[in-house]
């Protein structure tokens, strides 16, 4: 999912952090509120973001420019809502792209808002709808994490077809081969995040932590 620095084209760079600014202003409103209204959350938010960096630098070699890896931002969706765990992903992203060199500060912008905004939206949608249709709850939370993930790849996907379309195919083309690529690592990966995180909420309920679970 990490798109390497300098991968992309220019335009889609700067367009992809125009795109991703307004989450993590939204994001940093809605971090402030939760600790003001409820500091002893802030251990609960530190274990999100660590849990999502370290799921995230497991990474695997994958379409040129990018790579495989879970992504962690399920948990922090569905227990302190997507829009605070917008803040937690960007925070990882840029660490990751500074320390590991993983991902970039060009590509910054497109990284967040495929791994920040979008999986956490997914994950936490995924999570709502599952236990509204009377899902039980560790089946919701499986779904929600998993299919946060794969949602991330998805919108990376998109995000390489569109600067890079097929010679041929174009736009269609490109998505189908990159989701494809993806797919071969990702789907497993996102079976195993997904496990990982019903075991770490399960975890959380255990020791009676009252979650955060509004957007």
């Amino acid at each position: 999912m990490h798109i390497m620095e300098g991968f992309l084209p220019a335009g889609h760079a700067l367009a992809w952090t125009a795109v991703s600014a307004p989450f993590v202003f939204v994001g940093v409103a809605r971090l402030r509120k939760v600790l003001r209204d409820r500091p002893e959350m802030r251990l609960t938010l530190a274990a999100a973001g660590a849990f999502a960096f370290v799921l995230s630098a497991l990474k695997l070699p994958s379409v040129t420019g990018s790579c495989s890896h879970p992504t962690g931002t399920g948990l922090g969706a569905m227990v302190v809502g997507p829009a605070a765990t917008t803040v937690l992903g960007t925070i990882v992203l840029l660490f990751q792209s500074l320390l590991l060199a993983h991902g970039g500060l060009t590509t910054l912008g497109a990284n967040v808002f495929s791994m920040a905004v979008a999986g956490p939206w997914i994950a936490f949608g995924v999570w709502k709808l599952a236990g509204r249709l009377g899902a039980p709850v560790g089946l919701a939370v499986f779904l929600g994490a998993a299919l946060g993930d794969l949602g991330t790849y998805v919108v990376t996907s998109a995000q390489l077809a569109l600067a890079f379309p097929d010679e041929i195919s174009g736009y269609g083309g490109a998505f189908a081969k990159f989701a494809g690529i993806f797919a071969l690592t990702q789907i497993p990966l996102a079976i195993a995040e997904g496990l990982l995180t019903v075991v770490v909420m399960n975890a959380l309920v255990g020791r009676q932590i009252k979650l955060e679970v509004r957007a």
